[in-house]
């Protein structure tokens, strides 16, 4: 007697693995669903089943099942669509998903309404039998699958969470200038070759060239980008944004160089995030939340180097297309009168060529005064103001030297106490005004409307004043435990002691602003102009008598330093 067969599928089998595996909990797991063993297991099945004909098998190795955005699943789908498929085969529901709502719309709905077949074998679950259709076990098992796809997300974002509190790497790939340790692939140590890159990169920044300039100069050079170095070692990372057959250093790479914390040895994470498991797309987290850990490896650049950068990022150092390096007052030198930049202008003449810098919104809109000072002499005004005040620092650093340790570091300490006082006063005054804005709203004095912005105000105010407490009291504990360089500052002005012209790494280096009256009047901020003042009152403090003269030499009379 014949077996007859009252239709034949055309059965598409579906496997999938997940990357992690999070859907494994050991190794007997891990090799039950492993891709192979699970397309043997969907064939030793269907050995006896000759209403199906197998006509395409489909993988998804490496995607989770919190959601059906698959390639392989997506692929399959379209043989549905086609009618070239109408059989799906998996070996349980938890490898055709782990997503509750879908998995039901694609079951219950989507899959009958198509007049496709359904057949998870280690679920018992065939949707051609009435037994293989219960409304409520399959329902139950993918919220089961759901569930535990939600448990083992949760598990990895906190697991990771505390591995990037404590300062653990927990990138795929390095930032470049950095390799893992091969004793421990959470710690970054630098790559000398791409670190010596990096050293460079911030060298040329200091001296004044561009963004561009520098991208310019690594591309002549023969030296990978950053994209290209990693591919020369064997790392592979996929580029959207790749357009030309070699990536090439650009303004955009070298910047994202020049801003990343990571080269002062400092860790930044946590920045982007998913929702949950189920939505994938990538949204940017609150920088409050970013976790920063601050010492984390070796750094390739110092901390001073780095904020040096960060301010000239900040500023308006734009050159002409002819020039790679910007003069040496660019971004520094800004007009008394309205704050704008001076910028610099060739003016030809008797068949020579004279630099002047002059007020740019002057330049832009006539609204203000010229200030027009010529490029040499304002340069060698400049000069010879830094001459004075290194010359001064050195003084100061002698006394300092001089001074016995113990007394001075209580002198420190007391200056510390007396910043601290200060901003406890200024605490309690916000506080004070903040109560006195309630009886004026009572009385009427007030609207709600400037209640509201003046409370936001005062609050404002007092929550700055609270951070500078903390930060005071801070450095208090560290003079204490005497783990700060209390004086390192004086190292930079020490440094450049005979100094007998005006580079650009000498000006970003000492100077914050150059601010110019006219030809003959200008006046400096000095880097570090807090702590020089500060050393002041703290040399004043042992007895010492400070005199500045009208050149600007500050005389210091060691008359009662014991």
């Amino acid at each position: 007697m014949c077996n007859t067969v009252d239709r034949i599928y055309h059965a598409a089998i579906y496997v999938r693995l997940s990357k992690e595996d999070g859907d494994v909990a050991s190794a007997a797991k891990a090799e039950s669903n492993s891709i192979s063993n699970q397309k043997n297991l969907i064939k030793d099945f269907l050995k006896d089943k000759d209403d199906i004909i197998v006509v395409s098998e489909r993988v998804d190795d490496g995607y989770s099942g919190s959601n059906f955005e698959r390639p392989a699943f997506q692929m399959m789908m379209g043989d549905i669509k086609r009618g070239k498929v109408d059989c799906v085969i998996v070996k349980d529901l938890s490898r055709f998903g782990r997503e509750y709502i879908d998995s039901g719309k694609y079951i219950e709905r989507l899959f009958p309404a198509l007049g496709v077949r359904f057949i998870a074998v280690n679920d018992h679950i065939d949707s051609k039998e009435e037994n293989g259709r219960d409304d409520i076990v399959v329902p139950f098992k993918n919220l089961i699958n759901d569930a535990y796809c939600r448990d083992i997300s949760i598990k990895i974002r906190s697991h990771l969470e505390v591995k990037r509190k404590n300062g653990e790497y927990i990138g795929a790939f390095t930032p470049y200038g950095y390799r893992k340790d091969e004793n421990d692939r959470n710690r970054l140590v630098p790559d000398l070759y791409a670190a010596g890159v990096v050293k460079e990169i911030f060298r040329m920044k200091l001296h004044g060239m561009s963004q561009s300039a520098i991208a310019e100069h690594l591309n002549r050079q023969g030296i990978l980008s950053p994209m290209e170095y990693k591919h020369s070692i064997g790392i592979r990372i996929q580029d959207n944004f790749k357009t030309h057959e070699q990536a090439e250093w650009s303004s955009m790479s070298v910047r994202r160089i020049l801003e990343n914390e990571v080269y002062v040895g400092t860790l930044v994470q946590g920045r982007h995030s998913t929702p949950n498991h189920k939505i994938k797309k990538i949204v940017d987290k609150p920088e409050e939340e970013w976790i920063r850990i601050e010492d984390s490896h070796e750094p390739v650049i110092s901390k001073r180097e780095f904020a040096i950068v960060q301010r000239l990022l900040g500023l308006d150092t734009r050159t002409s297309p002819k020039e790679e390096e910007v003069y040496v007052l660019s971004g520094l030198a800004v007009c008394a009168d309205c704050g704008a930049p001076m910028i610099k202008r060739n003016v030809p003449a008797g068949g020579k060529v004279y630099s002047y810098y002059i007020c740019s919104k002057n330049a832009a809109t006539k609204e203000c005064g010229t200030h027009r000072i010529p490029k040499d002499k304002l340069e060698s005004l400049v000069l010879g103001v830094l001459q004075t005040h290194i010359a001064n620092v050195l003084d100061l650093e002698r006394i300092l030297t001089y001074v016995d340790t113990i007394p001075f570091q209580e002198l420190e300490i007391k200056e510390l106490e007396r910043q601290k006082e200060v901003k406890e006063q200024e605490i309690q005054r916000c506080r004070e005004l903040r109560d006195m804005l309630y009886e004026d709203l009572k009385d009427g004095i007030v609207s709600k409307e400037d209640y509201a912005e003046l409370y936001e105000g005062y609050n404002s105010k007092r929550k700055k004043a609270e951070e500078a407490v903390r930060n005071l009291s801070h450095k208090i504990k560290n003079v204490l435990d005497e783990k700060t360089d209390k004086y390192e500052w004086l190292r930079y002005f020490r440094e450049y002691q005979n100094i007998k012209e005006l580079s650009r790494v000498v000006a970003v280096e000492l100077i914050e602003r150059v601010k110019v009256f006219d030809k003959n009047h200008i006046e400096i901020d000095f880097a570090f102009a807090d702590c020089y003042q500060s050393a002041l009152r703290q040399v004043q403090s042992t007895g010492c008598i400070v005199r500045t003269d009208e050149d600007g030499r500050v005389n210091i009379q060691e008359r009662e330093v014991v």
